[in-house]
């Protein structure tokens, strides 16, 4: 099944009861909840609940008898054999996402100029393939994992405990060499092992060599892995490896290996995971729209702008005097008159809800007009994507005073002839964005 973010609620659920009986497990429920009891389900960004951004809160979809309405989550969700994509709203029915990729290319500094190239049928576990380089390289600037592995020996320099059962085997009649074990510190053990795995099942992939060759740093460090692990990697050992860090790991240093290693555990996994061979476990990747929206938005605003982070703590601000109520506006302009912003990645022209003198409708601003006030700013600044042709612009002046908000929707011009052409496109509206502010 297929449809799309903020679909409004016009997607009609098939009529099979099991496909509804799936889905309802999936249904109405908080991503948090949903990740808790299934470790198949990869969300972006991974870290759900730990700043208070709410998006741990959010459903995936909401379903009642006839219908499934989604919001802002994109990409894959799947219970059994029911499976539902949802692709970006401004992808059409039959035709490749060609916005969605090129937000993750932006983000996560990733190419796919050969995304044309590909079927039309593409699956959604292939961002996986693409993401990777971005998570190995931050994994990596903690260093090479690594662990404890229980080494065995068989010869005169004993060190360890001794293998008695081992040593009558290998050993009688006695030639001067004891069995024995050690349990060292490894460069080469299961979570290496893992990631070793990984390189090799991706270079197969029809684009794996230039994903993995990307850039020089990603190069060198998929060298390193293959170094350390040389010696014992073995392909038929995969299954073994994968059964052995089905386990996630917890250390206190190596943090980043944590989400790297699930998503090793996703890649080799897809088959299993795609056609649903585990009773009642929902897996999936799914990439939250607002999340990624404000983060690719940053790539083309960065120059002139801010983009304080309520993940990292980078360029915090308060509300109120004595380091009272830290906030983080999305955008903040580095030069003066302070000018403030706020991604938003709802439909903003297309929902009546969005338009109406209702208070859902006004609270869209509330945030932007409190920051420009906080900041004594008359500039302020709504984003939101369009399927417009070209881009909107629209000046709301605020009541009685100098305060301007600007209300402005970049075009995404889906309908393009392929994807080389999407970015040439959309770039030249990228720098129409940029001239307005």
């Amino acid at each position: 099944m297929r449809t799309t973010d903020n679909n409004g609620g016009y997607f009609k659920i098939n009529d099979e009861n099991i496909h509804k009986a799936n889905l309802s497990r999936i249904a109405n429920k908080s991503l948090l909840k949903l990740q808790e009891n299934n470790a198949d389900l990869l969300v972006f960004p991974h870290s759900l609940g730990i700043y208070k951004d709410d998006v741990e809160k959010s459903t995936i979809f909401s379903m009642d008898e006839e219908t499934i309405t989604t919001y802002n989550l994109m990409g894959f969700v799947g219970c059994n054999d029911s499976q539902l994509t949802i692709t970006s709203r401004f992808s059409k029915e039959d035709s490749k996402d060609y916005f969605l990729h090129y937000m993750l290319q932006k983000v996560f500094s990733i190419n796919l100029l050969d995304f044309d190239q590909k079927s039309n049928n593409e699956n959604i576990w292939d961002f996986l393939i693409y993401l990777f380089p971005y998570f190995l390289k931050k994994a990596y600037t903690q260093g090479m994992f690594k662990a404890y592995k229980r080494n065995e020996y068989n010869n005169a320099n004993i060190k360890g405990t001794i293998n008695i059962n081992r040593h009558i085997q290998k050993n009688i009649p006695f030639r001067g060499n004891i069995a024995y074990s050690t349990r060292e510190h490894s460069y080469d053990n299961d979570v290496t092992q893992l990631i070793r795995h990984t390189i090799e099942y991706i270079k197969v992939h029809p684009f794996g060599n230039g994903v993995l060759a990307k850039d020089n740093d990603t190069r060198e460090i998929v060298q390193k892995f293959v170094f350390v692990t040389d010696s014992t990697y073995n392909k038929s050992q995969r299954n073994k490896i994968v059964a052995k860090n089905l386990k996630a790991f917890s250390h206190p240093y190596y943090f980043e290996y944590k989400l790297l290693q699930k998503i090793c555990l996703q890649i080799l996994r897809r088959e299993k995971l795609s056609y649903g061979k585990e009773n009642n476990k929902i897996y999936g990747l799914l990439f939250d729209g607002a999340w990624l929206w404000e983060e690719y938005l940053n790539t083309i605003l960065k120059e002139k702008f801010l983009h304080p982070e309520n993940k990292t703590g980078k360029h915090k601000h308060y509300l109120f005097e004595g380091n009272k109520q830290s906030i983080y506006p999305d955008f903040i302009s580095k030069e003066t008159p302070i000018i403030v912003g706020d991604a938003k990645y709802i439909p903003l022209d297309k929902h009546v809800s969005y338009h109406e003198n209702s208070e859902r409708a006004v609270s869209i601003y509330y945030k932007t007009l409190a920051y420009m006030y906080r900041f004594n700013s008359t500039n302020g600044f709504l984003i939101y994507p369009t399927n417009n042709q070209d881009n909107r612009y629209e000046e709301l002046k605020i009541q009685d005073t100098e305060g301007v908000l600007k209300k402005i929707g970049l075009a995404i011009p889906q309908n393009q002839e392929d994807f080389i052409n999407f970015s040439s496109s959309i770039k030249d509206n990228e720098l129409n964005l940029r001239m307005i502010l």
